[in-house]
């Protein structure tokens, strides 16, 4: 049982111009891949991607942003809740507009929604999380995660964001010596 209690609810969540305001992350981690049987090895990313308790397809972590924290902070605890992973912001991939069926309220009728999205770098997986009875995890390659993505919007902050900013050769710098 996980001592961390996911929020619930959405008295506290901020809204903007009619837009309900949502904050996300696509978390990775670096993996050794060996090549020409163990002689030399590459480094390749995955991104952890989880399950919608509402349909088919997979999911990066994300949720309303409250009141009382930043996008940051509202980004770090949905990696918490829904993925049971701890780690540090290294990037803002940009914000992405969405329509949304089950978001749909008096602030937002029409369900109209703009989530900020970040990569967090995992250092840590929790045995133990909030909606670990809901959620499972996955690992996946890049092209894996496109393939899986149910949203479009989600595959467009992967391709778009995280992708580009992996190629241009940003995820490269970050310290991993520590996995």
């Amino acid at each position: 049982m996980s001592d961390l209690v996911a929020r619930t609810g959405r008295h506290q969540q901020r809204y903007e111009q009619g837009y309900r305001l949502i904050a996300g992350c696509i978390p990775f981690r670096f993996r050794d891949m060996e090549q020409n049987g163990g002689d030399t090895s590459e480094k390749i990313v995955e991104v952890l991607m989880i399950n919608s308790t509402s349909g088919p397809g997979l999911l990066f972590p994300k949720g309303g942003w409250e009141n009382d924290e930043t996008v940051k902070e509202a980004a770090v605890r949905e990696a918490i809740e829904e993925a049971g992973v701890r780690g540090d912001l290294v990037h803002f991939l940009g914000f992405y507009p969405l329509k949304s069926k089950t978001l749909q309220d008096e602030f937002s009728p029409e369900g109209l929604c703009r989530a900020a999205m970040f990569a967090l770098f995992v250092k840590e997986e929790l045995d133990c999380w909030p909606e670990q009875s809901r959620r499972k995890r996955s690992w996946l390659t890049i092209p894996e995660a496109i393939e899986c993505c149910r949203h479009p919007w989600m595959r467009k902050a992967l391709e778009e964001g995280f992708l580009k900013w992996h190629e241009g050769g940003m995820v490269s710098t970050i310290n991993n010596d520590d996995e």
